[in-house]
């Protein structure tokens, strides 16, 4: 695949362990190393909710964690952190964590619309230079029983790899009767937005 980068910009940093965000950034053209951040996610999730935070500003938090942690390690270079929120009716889902959580997940989904918040932050040098967030709306189909044991039995662990038990580029298609939004923003990352940045600074071309 060509790649789009500047050999003389900063490097490249994406703070993830998923494989759907290296994969869009890949598939973008651009050159970038991969380093997971750790961090507890679970509790920062807790204390945000118990402070009323908003799932825009759980989402940017989380994704800011990340890249700060990376950036310490990356001096210079430009990293990436991103994390995203589902909620439906208040309630905050996270990704299923064994097949009754996602059979759970996806009984609790059915027949409704759930709000994504999709955030990315950018941290340099130790600052935070740039954050972004954007929403996606989601309705899905009522599903029975039947068919969530079929979707899940066809979907295996990749089920699992994302919030909501689902994945709108591949079988997730097919819960759905409604989808509003940007696609890479469903996909886990507010890419256009993000590509805008990078070449204001020169990592990519205009």
């Amino acid at each position: 695949m060509t790649k789009l980068f500047n050999a003389e910009a900063p490097a490249l940093v994406l703070a993830s362990q998923s494989r759907f965000r290296r994969e869009m950034l890949e598939r973008a053209g651009l050159e970038f190393a991969v380093e997971p951040a750790h961090v507890d996610e679970d509790e920062i999730k807790r204390s945000m909710h118990a402070e009323g935070a908003s799932v825009d500003d759980v989402a940017i938090k989380l994704a800011e964690h990340k890249a700060r942690r990376v950036a310490q390690r990356w001096p210079g270079a430009i990293v990436i952190g991103s994390d995203q929120m589902l909620d439906c009716n208040g309630v905050w889902f996270d990704k299923p964590v064994d097949r009754a959580h996602a059979e759970a997940h996806l009984r609790a989904l059915s027949g409704k619309t759930h709000r994504l918040a999709t955030a990315a932050v950018v941290f340099r040098n130790g600052t935070r230079v740039w954050h972004h967030v954007e929403h996606a709306r989601l309705t899905m189909r009522p599903l029975d029983e039947a068919f969530i044991v079929r979707y899940l039995d066809a979907a295996g662990e990749d089920a699992y790899a994302s919030v909501g038990a689902y994945q709108l580029e591949g079988l997730g298609a097919q819960l759905f009767a409604r989808v509003e939004g940007d696609f890479f923003v469903i996909l886990g990352l507010p890419l256009l937005a993000l590509l805008g940045f990078l070449r204001a600074q020169g990592v990519v071309p205009e």
